[in-house]
């Protein structure tokens, strides 16, 4: 995938939702009588600027799309005329201001619902969720689970591909419940299988699901034969060259590039001998793979890629939909549980038991974007959908400068029946300033040691 497409998918999905986000708080503004000065997406220099309504309301596309905001006539900003005293911001009631800051999130998870409905109408492809290989004295194996086994259900919730089965046994590892999978062999007999979270402890890290769980989704064998060999690696300094069939490493076959890797990562810094076929010929190349930090664990790499991956068979491939009513409820539902696991997950991020590497920054979400856009329509609705709900949830965190630290000025407003001193508003924004930027500062650590991982 190319990085201008990446950039310009990221581009396209973070201007979308700056922009509805930014329309709740100024449709409702608009509606409740407050004058709009400007509704600007991005910041900086304007690259594009028009005045329109009988207020002149500046609308802008600014030179840095990471972010947006709607300016009100606000006499803490600037003078106000006598005779448009009543449209300026602090002198409505504070529900109406309450009504016009929390419009922004509101409008954030009202696109959810209709992104999910798009998504659910137009159809999700995927692949079944079978089985792969279950690792031995794993949470997988106490259950039960068995290679080759469809996974048809999660408590009682259908799976009719990975990403709505992976979407179903979150919650539970989260909660630490328990998920009872429904399971099909290929004859059609179906059992039941109780994954039991409850006795689980240290950190939830979501990114490494399946490694918690101790199984792996099936794919099709990989053949052995080297595609590519990076440049100033082990394999390279080694002799390796593309085309050669890797037949086993340390007399151990490698009948799928899988045994490789698995191989190969086991070993770091260790010499290993690798069997490989060239031209007809065997040989055997005396190789070291390299140390790399993956994940926070030390494993070997030598720099080489597959030829080529296989395809799934055809009877794998489903696309996962409803029709134009049943996508209604469907989409309230999923932007619901999203909501929550989102909340939920945040909380046990602060207590600990959720790992803060599950954060997610720019680059991350740059590349998600690109990835779903490339992926088609329906994946690029459902990842426009997650980060719209979390945009409106980290809008609603009690943070000054957020919307939620604004909201929590008002209901004190409410209980006191005075307002919150400015003097105190600019001490919290400080505050809120460095919370946020520690925030930052720790997404975009995670997505460097992602892209250097």
């Amino acid at each position: 995938m190319s990085i201008i497409f990446t950039i310009i998918s990221f581009i396209v999905a973070i201007s979308i939702l700056v922009a509805i986000h930014e329309y709740g708080h100024y449709i409702v503004a608009k509606k409740l009588g407050v004058k709009i000065l400007r509704f600007s997406i991005g910041f900086g220099q304007p690259l594009w600027s028009k005045r329109i309504g009988k207020d002149k309301t500046e609308f802008v596309i600014a030179s840095l799309p990471f972010g947006g905001y709607v300016k009100m006539l606000d006499k803490r900003e600037s003078a106000v005329a006598e005779n448009e005293q009543h449209r300026e911001f602090t002198s409505q009631s504070v529900w109406k201001r309450i009504a016009i800051v929390a419009a922004g999130p509101l409008f954030n998870f009202i696109f959810a619902i209709v992104a999910y409905w798009l998504m659910f109408v137009v159809g999700v492809s995927g692949i079944k969720p079978i089985i792969g290989t279950v690792d031995t004295d794993s949470l997988a194996s106490q259950a039960g689970l068995v290679s080759g086994y469809e996974i048809v259900a999660i408590n009682d919730n259908k799976t009719p591909i990975w990403d709505v089965a992976v979407k179903n046994l979150i919650p539970s590892v989260v909660d630490r419940s328990q998920a009872v999978l429904k399971l099909q062999d290929k004859e059609g007999n179906t059992v039941s299988r109780t994954l039991d979270f409850s006795s689980t402890s240290g950190e939830i890290k979501v990114e490494q699901l399946f490694e918690q769980l101790g199984f792996k989704p099936w794919q099709p064998a990989i053949k052995p034969v080297v595609g590519r060999v990076l440049e100033k690696s082990p394999a390279e300094d080694a002799g390796f060259k593309a085309g050669d069939t890797i037949v086993a490493v340390n007399n151990v076959a490698t009948p799928d590039w899988i045994d490789v890797v698995e191989i190969v990562t086991s070993k770091p810094a260790e010499i290993i001998q690798v069997s490989i076929l060239r031209d007809g010929n065997t040989k055997i190349i005396q190789v070291i793979p390299k140390e790399v930090v993956r994940n926070g664990k030390t494993v070997g790499q030598l720099g080489l890629g597959p030829k080529s991956g296989s395809s799934y068979p055809q009877d794998m491939r489903v696309t996962h939909g409803y029709n134009l009513f049943e996508s209604i409820p469907r989409a309230f539902s999923r932007t619901w549980d999203f909501s929550l696991l989102t909340f939920k997950m945040i909380g046990k991020i602060f207590t600990g038991e959720i790992s803060i590497k599950n954060l997610s920054g720019p680059v991350s979400i740059a590349q998600y974007a690109g990835y779903s856009a490339s992926a088609g329509l329906a994946r690029f609705l459902d990842f426009l959908a997650i980060v719209s709900i979390s945009l409106g949830i980290l809008n609603l965190l009690p943070v000054p400068i957020l919307d939620g630290g604004h909201l929590m000025y008002y209901m004190i407003e409410v209980v006191r029946r005075k307002p919150v001193s400015e003097e105190t508003q600019e001490f919290a924004s400080r505050i809120g300033i460095i919370l946020l930027f520690t925030l930052m500062s720790v997404a975009l650590y995670n997505d460097i040691l992602r892209v250097l991982g």
